[in-house]
């Protein structure tokens, strides 16, 4: 995500939201997008993110757009405009009812991917240990909970851009952790299968290992899909000239879909030529994808449109994307997609680039255990005291296979054999060019927001 703020120096207050009628309840006639080899799907045809990132007001207001119906209302013309059928919202309140809103993107044939954490509910990647505890679960659960219930629920994002460079990496098991827990969650509770992984910072230092390492293992603790943030791609530029070539190559044979959780580049006028590249069939057999950053115009100037109170009005980047889209239709047939998927082997240790050793995983805090029997129970919101500092952290390593249950139907992905062609090297994406770009970090990972 573009600009960082410090999780404790923000004041979060709920905007002014509207509550949907008591009588309203979740669509249950829209199709839900399931994971087939790398890809996603909706029933048989192959799906395609088309979307943008969407949190209006950012840190310095945030707010829970998807609780806000008639912003969320609002906007909904928009998307549609665009051509959209995704989109991304970093923090929610989960005490909040989310139904009319829900409701509204199904009519307008939009899902959602959520993160499911806050600023003050998050990893925290300097001190992963103690933050990964069962208050910090209690409220993630929680958030399943929310939104489970809605089919245009896409995937959930367990964390973004908890790892930022070589020496947080440390922080990958308790990542994959949280990962596990979730997907485990959702089955104790008999959810639908809804794919959860994991949105990767704009780094080259260890993107490839992450997204190997969040796939290899048992099945319970692999992740449905991998994401990352990209921002090599600076208009002008070309598939080759912006690495993404290299990319592509680097990730065939990738078991899991992967797709980009942010892409625009800034530096220079916003042309938007790379989503002839993305929805081409030159990069289709392995991305499924992604999402614009971003749909309003905060302090980073990377918005689509301008939102003032009640009103919206686009902006030249709108007009842009929205071009883009119109000439660029997805490939014919399934997209050259690797119907096989399946598991990798673990990245070798690299320090300083990767600092993990082997796959061992925490084991899930012992209060947090009651949650996959008795459920999460009260949400708290953004009104919450956090969990950085609270609750307790875990005491063991988790025994391989922990995170299964017999509840569910089993792993979106579930195959125990070796993703065909995926090697993993010591480290082979090619440099990103990021141009005047200025990755700044926080001690904050999971939980970032928008500035």
């Amino acid at each position: 995500m573009k600009g960082y703020a410090v999780a404790t120096a923000l004041t979060l207050s709920a905007s002014s939201v509207f509550a949907a009628p008591s009588t309203l309840k979740a669509r249950d006639d829209v199709q839900a997008v399931t994971v087939k080899g790398n890809a996603f799907f909706q029933g048989n045809d192959r799906f395609y993110m088309r979307g943008v990132d969407y949190q209006p007001g950012g840190s310095s207001n945030l707010a829970d757009p998807i609780a806000d119906s008639d912003g969320c209302k609002r906007d909904i013309k928009n998307f549609k405009e665009l051509g959209l059928n995704t989109i991304r919202v970093y923090s929610v309140d989960n005490s909040k009812n989310h139904d009319e809103c829900m409701n509204a993107l199904a009519d307008a044939g939009i899902y959602l991917v959520l993160d499911v954490n806050t600023p003050k509910y998050s990893l925290n990647r300097k001190d992963p240990k103690a933050s990964y505890n069962d208050v910090y679960l209690q409220y993630i659960f929680s958030t399943i909970d929310a939104f489970a219930k809605y089919k245009n629920t896409l995937a959930f994002f367990s964390g973004n851009e908890v790892i930022n460079d070589g020496p947080s990496s440390s922080a990958a098991p308790y990542v994959k952790a949280v990962t596990r827990d979730m997907r485990q969650y959702i089955r104790s509770q008999n959810y639908r299968e809804i794919p959860v992984g994991y949105s990767a910072a704009d780094i080259d230092t260890n993107r490839l290992q992450m997204a190997q390492y969040m796939n290899c293992g048992t099945d319970d603790e692999r992740s449905d899909f991998f994401a990352f943030n990209d921002y090599s791609w600076c208009d002008p530029s070309s598939f080759t000239t912006s690495g993404w070539d290299q990319k592509v190559k680097n990730f065939t044979g990738y078991g899991l879909p992967l797709f980009l959780s942010e892409y625009g580049c800034n530096t220079n006028k916003r042309q938007f030529q790379e989503v002839g590249s993305l929805y081409s069939d030159k990069m289709t057999g392995v991305y499924s994808g992604g999402l614009v950053y971003e749909y309003s115009q905060e302090s980073s100037d990377y918005g689509l449109v301008k939102v003032s109170g009640d009103k919206v009005s686009t902006l030249p980047d709108y007009d842009a994307l929205k071009q883009a889209f119109d000439k660029t239709e997805n490939p014919s047939g399934d997209g050259g997609y690797n119907k096989t998927g399946g598991a990798n082997p673990c990245p070798a240790k690299d320090s300083p680039n990767w600092d993990v050793s082997n796959d061992d995983l925490p084991a899930i805090p012992k209060p947090a255990e009651k949650y996959m029997k008795d459920g999460a129970g009260k949400a708290v919101g953004f009104s919450g005291d956090g969990s950085q500092n609270a609750g307790t952290s875990s005491t063991s390593t988790a025994e391989p296979g922990s995170g299964s249950t017999t509840s569910g139907s089993g792993s979106a992905a579930t195959s125990s054999g070796l993703a065909a062609g995926l090697k993993v090297p010591s480290l082979t994406l090619a440099p990103v060019v990021v141009g005047a770009l200025t990755l700044v970090s926080t001690m904050f990972g999971a939980g970032m927001v928008l500035v």
